[in-house]
């Protein structure tokens, strides 16, 4: 297997109870998984479980790629019961699956573990009459914890708004009603998700899979709240957490969420400065969603930015989308990068800018006589009428091609 996926949130008594109950009367393993395929809770073995069954019991996690697979046979979307079929690869045995809906809402599937891959009608008849019990159960479950967890995220939100007072009266109640320590360390990450073509609140709900285990670590303690194609994570921590630590943090967010959603998903995560405090968790968030436009626009951050290491495109990325186009690249350099001929010295002049003006140091990283490098630059100072030896000419054409990669990076999201 190539992954896990932390499981759900474990299962009430009385959900524990209507799925123990329908498999002793089928003498069949039955499970409960929420709409990520996610297990919830299972009944005890009867003499027919498989590989999978065994590995998400003793591990406590699902595998990635039965969670995909299940996903892709379009299970969720089935407007009745059916049969899913084994993979001997996967360790997986047949399924009878029953999407679970109340009220319009996909709650879930029950799945029965069906060996042969047939099932009698007394045991369907059955099946069918202990899933409404589930259903309404789940979603009486789930309204109460949306309600909740409405309240939190509201008072996050507050947290990290641009009011004040809102903030500073979030903060308050957050910590009046211990739902965050007020630690040394906070740090907020945004995740953005570009997928027009799913269905309604399943972004949502794939979100909110990816990041829940997130909020609360062996180091963290945080909050999430989500929205219909982005998720705000704010944690805090007794120390600074490293930068690698969050890296792969955000490598792992990015990967639930391709389970969940497929190649389609299209996500970013953008992460703030490490702050001190709740009072200043505002400042992270703003960054963070600095950095998830840096990562959807820069092709080299591979889907995850980081404020802290963003350098001068952590200005450059705070200009409003519709100014950043070609028209920001400066005429000379234009001049310059317009001339399919010049590629060379368009990475001479790159080079040359990296390296501080150092001729030295340049012609060492390229590999170049300094003969060679002194001649290119001379045709670059010709080409765009600009003195090298003046640093603000520098800093111009520095600026103009940071500007150039933003530009040909990948097509934009719009953050509000």
């Amino acid at each position: 297997m190539t992954g896990s996926i932390q499981r759900a949130r474990g299962a009430s008594d009385a959900l524990q109870a209507l799925v123990d109950a329908l498999a002793a009367e089928l003498e069949r393993s039955v499970v409960l998984d929420d709409d990520l395929v996610r297990m919830i809770c299972t009944s005890r073995h009867y003499g027919d479980e498989d590989p999978v069954r065994i590995r998400t019991l003793l591990q406590g996690l699902a595998d990635a790629e039965v969670i995909r697979h299940v996903l892709a046979q379009g299970v969720m979307r089935w407007p009745r019961p059916g049969f899913l079929a084994g993979r001997d690869d996967l360790g997986l045995l047949p399924r009878y699956c029953v999407p679970l809906r109340e009220r319009g809402h996909l709650l879930g599937v029950l799945m029965v573990v069906a060996p042969d891959g047939r099932l009698t009608d007394t045991e369907t008849a059955a099946i069918e009459r202990a899933t409404r019990g589930v259903a309404a159960q789940m979603y009486a479950e789930q309204v109460s914890a949306e309600e909740a967890c409405g309240g939190q995220g509201r008072l996050l939100e507050g947290l990290l708004g641009s009011d004040g007072v809102e903030r500073s009266t979030a903060r308050g109640l957050l910590l009046d009603q211990g739902l965050l320590p007020d630690r040394a360390h906070c740090v907020v990450s945004t995740v953005l998700v570009a997928a027009p073509s799913m269905p309604p609140g399943q972004v949502a709900a794939a979100l909110r899979g990816a990041l829940e285990a997130h909020a609360h670590t062996r180091t963290a303690r945080g909050l999430l709240t989500v929205g219909a194609d982005r998720a705000v994570l704010l944690q805090t921590f007794e120390r600074a957490p490293r930068p690698e630590e969050l890296a792969v943090q955000s490598r792992r967010v990015l990967g639930a969420l391709e389970t969940f959603l497929g190649e389609r998903a299209n996500a970013v995560v953008g992460i703030g400065g490490r702050r001190a405090g709740l009072a200043a968790a505002w400042v992270s968030a703003e960054q963070s969603r600095v950095a998830a436009r840096a990562a959807r626009r820069l092709p080299h951050l591979e889907q995850v930015g980081d404020w802290d290491a963003l350098g001068e495109f952590a200005v450059l990325m705070q200009l409003p989308e519709h100014a950043l186009t070609e028209s920001l690249v400066p005429s000379p350099l234009r001049r310059l990068l317009d001339d399919p001929a010049t590629q060379r010295l368009e990475e001479t002049l790159l080079c040359f800018l990296e390296n501080g003006g150092s001729a030295p140091k340049t012609a060492e990283a390229l590999n170049l006589h300094r003969t060679s490098l002194y001649y290119r630059l001379r045709q670059i100072q010709e080409i765009t009428g600009l003195d090298l030896d003046s640093g603000v000419n520098r800093l111009l054409l520095h600026l103009g091609l940071r500007i150039r990669e933003l530009v040909a990076g990948s097509e934009p999201l719009r953050v509000s």
